[in-house]
């Protein structure tokens, strides 16, 4: 007898009821934001939605990990991810380094080096392997259902505002201004560089891993989501005048959210900077990190109800929960002292041709190392 014949009648056309009711909500809002900004006469806030939501679907058709992908090559059992990971940056590259030089009201992810970025980037590190993601990983991940991402989102909300507050006396610890490629260099000279850079550390990368027996190929599929994501970066980067952030809007949202029930942010110092101010008191449709961010969310969301049965996934054990929350905190306090998660920083900085992105990398992969040894403390494998 076909196991269909044990199917509870109606069961398919209510499962398949519930992915389109979410396909349709995921499509209004979106729809939605796009009318107000358009109304609005923003018609570059249009394509950052648009672009996030691209990018939402290309990161979970793809399953394109950071979080995993670093740690499998810190196992030693795969570097195919993380080289991924840098033909991502080596394409938002080729448009950010040159632009950001020559084009008026365009400018690079850029970050002084000190104790801040280091120690930031590094719990940072420790937070994406208990959380099992990253900015972008807890982003989409939680857009396409996962109620355990939900809660690290909450919590990364909250560890960044926290973060926030914070901040300014992680600065006063000393540091150097940011050293840009393209202001030594020129924008070819600096563009060159950085191309290098990521050359010179993919070999890095392949030499440690053939050392090791590992994989060195990239997954086809992997390889067409990261020139997709590369490409959809550099859309919003045209579209927002800066390389892609997510983490900083989740700061805003956090404090929007604390001053409605009561907060009052005048007397923290990194809320009285010009950009967080501005972003705190203004319209959370005019910052341009929060657009992508619901583009992303809302496209995840859509790609995953097209495509699989949508949130009706087992909750895991609370351990694996406590394990996401814990793990949302810190990268949420690590983001905004190491100025951003792997896609603000990481991608961002290098693709700027900033050396504070390959500081940060270094520092957050050796946040990783500790946080995979602490995985089994909460139930979750090493691997």
């Amino acid at each position: 007898m076909s196991t269909a014949s044990f199917v509870e009648p109606g069961a398919g056309a209510t499962a398949a009821g519930i992915d389109r009711l979410f396909l349709g909500l995921a499509l209004a809002a979106t729809a939605i934001l796009l009318v107000l900004v358009l109304l609005d006469g923003q018609p570059a806030s249009a394509a950052l939605i648009l672009g996030g939501f691209g990018l939402g679907i290309a990161f979970l058709k793809a399953e394109f990990s950071y979080t995993a992908s670093w740690r499998r090559f810190l196992n030693g059992s795969d570097a195919g991810g993380l080289l991924a990971g840098l033909l991502v940056i080596a394409i938002v590259a080729i448009a950010v380094v040159p632009v950001a030089a020559l084009v008026p009201n365009f400018g690079g992810a850029i970050a002084p080096l000190g104790p801040s970025l280091v120690i930031g980037a590094f719990v940072f590190g420790i937070g994406m392997q208990l959380a099992n993601g990253c900015g972008s990983g807890t982003l989409y991940t939680a857009g396409g259902g996962s109620g355990r991402m939900l809660i690290a989102l909450a919590c990364f909300i909250a560890g960044s505002v926290a973060g926030s507050l914070h901040l300014p006396a992680a600065l006063a610890l000393g540091g150097i201004d940011p050293i840009i490629a393209s202001q030594y260099l020129g924008p070819w000279g600096g563009l060159a560089a950085t191309l290098a850079s990521l050359a010179l550390a993919a070999a890095l990368i392949v030499a440690i891993a053939r050392g090791r027996g590992a994989n060195i190929r990239p997954k086809r599929g992997i390889i067409i989501g990261g020139i997709i994501i590369g490409l959809l970066s550099i859309a919003v980067f045209i579209a927002g005048g800066h390389p892609w952030s997510v983490t900083f809007g989740f700061t805003v949202w956090g404090a929007k959210i604390a001053s409605l029930i009561g907060f009052d942010f005048s007397h923290a110092e990194f809320w009285q900077w010009a950009g967080p101010k501005r972003a705190l008191a203004g319209s959370i449709l005019s910052d341009t990190s929060s657009l992508t961010d619901f583009g992303m969310l809302f496209g995840a969301m859509a790609a995953a109800a097209a495509s699989k049965p949508f949130a009706r996934t087992a909750w895991p054990p609370v351990r694996s929960l406590a394990a996401a929350a814990i793990g949302g905190l810190l990268m949420g306090w690590g983001a905004r002292l190491g100025f951003g998660c792997n896609i603000g920083a990481f991608v961002g900085g290098v693709a700027s041709g900033s050396l504070h992105g390959w500081v940060w990398f270094a520092a957050a992969l050796g946040g990783s190392l500790v946080g995979i040894r602490l995985r089994p403390a909460f139930g979750l494998s090493r691997e």
